[in-house]
């Protein structure tokens, strides 16, 4: 822990951290601090001027990122007959019914993302318990629950993430690794962010994006502009 505070410290040492960066600025300090081996993700998180607790100020929704997430996404889809050879043509990790239902209940949780079928929903309702809190419930506004699982599986794998509004009002998500170029994470962030504003809901009153950061898995947090984003 001492090592990992000297180093953070180090890194808040070479930037004015109080400071409101651009989008390609805040990109760059990222990934001029990261001074780990291993490829870090670079998380963006938003601070927003809504009450998720009202349901006309609930932000959730998914966002293709232009350049993938970097992470190898496991997909797991509840199908059967045709409709699995399809989702397993299409590259899903794990497809079943029943079965798959049945490892879920016994603990076997080992996806990111969950697609079913509209006629699988009698089954998957029933995970709603274990589902739910892990954020992988298949839900049709999300495009999770459809009858065309080929082009939601690949969607899934070639970097489409879902984002939701947490309690305290922030939402946040990885939207690239540090291996990835400036460039590429610039483009990521701005779909993310343009997302996030697209998905303003109709009861937000005054200021709606408040604040931004943007960081890597053992780097500092860079303060972003908001004019710069929602502009």
């Amino acid at each position: 822990m001492a090592g990992k505070g000297k180093r953070l410290r180090g890194a808040y040492e070479s930037f004015d951290r109080l400071a409101e960066h651009s989008v390609s600025d805040a990109v760059k300090l990222v990934l001029e601090n990261k001074k780990t081996k291993f490829d870090e993700t670079v998380e963006v998180a938003l601070n927003l001027g809504v009450d998720p607790r009202h349901s006309d100020q609930m932000v959730r929704g998914v966002v293709s990122l232009p350049n993938g997430t970097g992470k190898d996404v496991r997909v797991a889809v509840f199908a059967k007959g045709d409709k699995a050879d399809e989702a397993s043509a299409a590259g899903a990790d794990l497809v079943g019914a029943e079965d798959l239902a049945e490892k879920i209940q016994n603990g076997e949780v080992d996806f990111d993302r969950c697609i079913a079928t509209p006629d699988m929903m009698a089954v998957v309702g029933k995970l709603g318990k274990i589902l739910g809190p892990k954020g992988l419930m298949p839900n049709p506004k999300l495009g999770t629950v459809t009858p065309n699982v080929t082009e939601a599986v690949k969607s899934s794998k070639g970097g489409e993430i879902e984002f939701r509004v947490e309690k305290a009002g922030i939402v946040h998500a990885g939207v690239g690794k540090t291996s990835f170029t400036q460039d590429a994470l610039v483009e990521n962030v701005s779909a993310f962010v343009g997302a996030i504003i697209k998905a303003k809901p109709s009861g937000v009153k005054g200021s709606y994006l408040k604040r931004a950061s943007l960081s890597s898995t053992m780097g500092p947090g860079v303060r972003m502009d908001i004019s710069s984003l929602s502009g």
